[in-house]
């Protein structure tokens, strides 16, 4: 069996994340505990009491998720003998796959994507950018939608066949949405975020995060990580730099990393991180492979007879 492990983003997260596995295992709460230690707040505390508003916060959100996913790896790695040939994450998962194969360190990876998240945030006025989810569409259609409409409007998100995520400005994001009904989707629905991630209009927050980037102690990671706007793993940290700075405005290439890795022999996936959204997507993309979820006594049962 060849393994692949592979950390949720944005989206995963949930108000009460995690207790159940924080009782059985108290690793969990360790690590959370390290968190709060760098970050300068009990950050355990706001994952269980919220609200939720709070929690998706973009600059919140990125290093609740970094450290959930962290702290699940730290119980997969105590817990069985599995060692996952390949890693990747979706979007900020990426930077979770890099701290927990060794990249850079937990506490630098939590300022790194704290940072982020704000320069993220403020790279817009909020209510002048969105995105929004299509399903049921080609690729091609969809980003022949986007680019036929006014404004600024790209394909941001490839994260399965016939789900794609939109963003960019509001009325080009409405617009391209409209489009893409008229051309046949089975829905277009606007998404509650704070930004356009992962569009042109985030390239103001790529100056400051590269400064950042650039005074972050980073290796080569442990197993290869396939990145997202590549989807395959960088030959060198030159490159996997150059890659965490793309990311930022570039588009997600989940699709892409998930068949990447089942072409090169994945042929089991775990999900080392809070919720199922990613068993969600890879089973949309290649359905005989399993993923295991891990978020969970159950998860972790489970994946102890892989």
């Amino acid at each position: 069996m060849t393994i692949a492990a592979v950390f949720p983003g944005q989206g995963a997260q949930s108000v009460g994340m995690l207790a159940e596995l924080a009782n059985e295992y108290p690793a969990v709460k360790e690590r959370f505990a390290e968190a709060s230690e760098v970050l300068g707040f009990d950050v355990w505390q706001m994952v269980q009491d919220g609200p939720a508003e709070v929690l998706a916060q973009t600059e919140n959100t990125q290093p609740l998720l970094l450290t959930a996913s962290r702290a699940v790896w730290d119980v997969l790695q105590a817990e069985t003998d599995l060692i996952p040939a390949y890693a990747a994450g979706h979007s900020l998962g990426e930077y979770s796959a890099l701290v927990c194969t060794g990249a850079m360190a937990f506490g630098d990876g939590l300022r790194l994507v704290r940072l982020r998240g704000r320069l993220m945030e403020a790279a817009v006025p909020r209510g002048q950018g969105g995105m929004a989810a299509i399903m049921g569409l080609a690729d091609e259609q969809i980003s022949d939608c986007c680019a036929a409409v006014e404004g600024v409007v790209v394909a941001a998100n490839f994260n399965a066949p016939g789900q794609v995520a939109i963003a960019g400005e509001i009325a080009a994001v409405e617009a391209a949405a409209e489009a893409c009904k008229a051309a046949g989707a089975k829905r277009a629905v606007m998404l509650d975020v704070s930004g356009p991630f992962h569009s042109p209009l985030m390239e103001a927050a790529k100056e400051e995060f590269s400064s950042a980037l650039a005074d972050t102690d980073l290796t080569m990671p442990s197993i290869p990580v396939v990145q997202n706007v590549t989807a395959r793993p960088a030959a060198d940290l030159e490159v996997l730099r150059d890659n965490l700075i793309a990311q930022i405005s570039a588009p997600v290439l989940w699709a892409q990393c998930v068949g990447a890795m089942v072409d090169s022999g994945v042929d089991q996936f775990v999900e080392c991180g809070p919720g199922n959204v990613l068993a969600g997507l890879i089973r949309r993309i290649t359905k005989p492979t399993p993923t295991q979820t891990l978020a969970t006594p159950e998860g972790i049962a489970a994946a102890k007879s892989l």
